[in-house]
């Protein structure tokens, strides 16, 4: 039986979690409006030198630095060929591809020898990373430019490792072998390096391949994919991408360089250990301990994020596998947050200590939990007659209407600037999705990172299966 005491306990309780909440949604979205406007300028820059006058210009410099592409493949043989080949005939003056079978238990191995004719070669290269023992290398009679490192399994972070211990040349590339690029990206993604400022590492723009036409390796013809769940995300990707990564650009704390598709500098990556295993979220944990590192021996090296160097991925097409997807990030996030948690508003660590981490530890890793308090006190106030009609609304405002909002200013930037997309269909797909992925996509996704605490808490480490279904055109 509920008392009038009790009952007044649950009111003021509530009050407070109302605003508590309300508070904590303003500030986080105030900062999101910040990134916004940041990015603005910074899309137009690099619109304006993102022709093809200036690629030509880049193709013919001595400037550009050779570079080694990473990529690690774990039972891939439904898109290893595709991606592998994409790899290959990149439009880049110098490069290698190195690419890592991590002990795959599917035939990953036998399809790239069948497609690419490959034979075994002794290994010679230092090995300043320790890794798990190397089966054999092999180099192709087709592409001089592909070698291929059979490994025992120890997971992504150590299949980088091993290919940054083969590579020869100054700079690597770490790509998913999921991932098709785009011809010219390489290019634009070194053009920073002409621009005389110093780099470590350069981040760019990954796109949703699912539903796109698919032939050799490339993306030629680009589309939104209908489907309801990987459609949401071809919206969260562009918002991901178009402002939330360009606004780190004038703030320069950026934590994140997706593992996907970036350039870093491998005297740095090699300063630091490498990638870290046994962290499910290997390429967020590098970019902080990389960031680190400058900070304690006073390098000025910038990581920008550059948005027209695009990669094509895979995302997940279930609910199964996105959910797998969605708890490993939160869980890599979560440990990331409580291994480097001394950085916390400390100056010594600048723009990242005072700005960045703050971020990312109330702004990200808290926010499932905060919204989960907001859907739990309106139940409650429903539930005891207490409901506060403005709160309810300010809530779905804050937490829903406001991420709608952000989803249609990312569309705009991307017709505007890039546009990728050139059916009307595909707009009207893309404004589609950003009208509905706050109700059902948003919450399952909540649902996913929540469960993420739980994991982290018990000590997992499972990455869990990633079904691929592979490229192709869509029917």
């Amino acid at each position: 039986m509920i008392t009038p005491q009790l009952t007044s306990v649950l009111h003021r309780t509530l009050w407070w979690a109302d605003h508590a909440v309300l508070v904590y949604f303003l500030l986080l979205n105030s900062f999101y409006a910040l990134l916004l406007l940041l990015s603005i300028p910074e899309l137009w820059k690099h619109w304006r030198i993102s022709d093809d006058e200036q690629l030509s210009r880049l193709l013919a410099s001595d400037a550009l630095p050779p570079l080694s592409i990473l990529v690690p493949a774990y039972n891939e043989e439904v898109t290893i060929a595709a991606s592998t080949l994409s790899f290959l005939t990149l439009e880049y003056p110098r490069f290698e591809v190195i690419l890592v079978n991590d002990g795959s238990r599917d035939r990953t191995v036998e399809v790239l020898t069948r497609e690419f004719d490959l034979y075994e070669v002794p290994p010679a290269y230092r090995r300043p990373l320790a890794t798990k023992p190397i089966r054999a290398v092999y180099r192709s009679r087709k592409h001089s430019r592909l070698v291929v490192i059979d490994k025992e399994n120890g997971g992504k972070a150590d299949s980088l490792n091993a290919g940054m211990n083969a590579a020869r040349h100054p700079y690597v590339v770490s790509v998913d072998a999921d991932t098709l690029i785009e011809p010219d990206a390489l290019m634009r993604l070194a053009r920073p390096f002409l621009l005389g400022t110093p780099v470590a590492a350069v981040g760019g723009t990954l796109r949703v391949a699912n539903g796109c036409v698919v032939r050799m390796g490339r993306v030629v013809d680009p589309r939104v994919d209908p489907v309801w769940l990987t459609g949401c995300q071809v919206v969260e990707y562009l918002r991901a991408f178009l402002f939330g990564r360009l606004g780190w650009n004038t703030l320069g704390g950026s934590l994140i360089i997706s593992g996907a598709f970036g350039l870093f500098k491998l005297e740095y990556l090699i300063a630091i250990g490498g990638y870290k295993t046994g962290n499910v979220t290997e390429d967020m944990d590098l970019v902080v301990r990389l960031q680190r590192y400058l900070y304690e021996n006073r390098i000025k090296a910038e990581l920008p994020f550059i948005p027209d160097p695009v990669a094509w991925t895979e995302v997940p097409s279930d609910r199964k596998v996105l959910s797998r997807q969605r708890e490993r990030w939160h869980r890599g996030l979560i440990g990331t947050m409580i291994t480097h948690r001394d950085l916390l508003f400390n100056r010594k660590y600048g723009v990242m200590g005072m700005v960045a981490i703050p971020y990312f530890f109330f702004g990200e890793m808290l926010a499932p939990l905060v919204e989960l308090l907001g859907y739990v006190m309106t139940g409650v106030g429903f539930a005891i007659g207490a409901i506060d009609t403005r709160f309810a609304l300010l809530f779905l405002a804050c937490a829903v209407g406001y991420g709608t909002l952000l989803s249609f200013w990312a569309i705009v930037l991307e017709e505007v600037s890039f546009r990728r997309y050139h059916r009307r269909t595909d707009l009207l797909w893309l404004l589609l999705f950003g009208a509905i992925e706050g109700i059902g996509y948003r919450q399952l996704t909540v649902w996913f990172r929540l469960q993420a605490f739980w994991k982290f808490l018990s000590g997992s480490e499972d990455w869990g299966v990633m079904t691929r279904k592979g490229f192709g055109t869509p029917t």
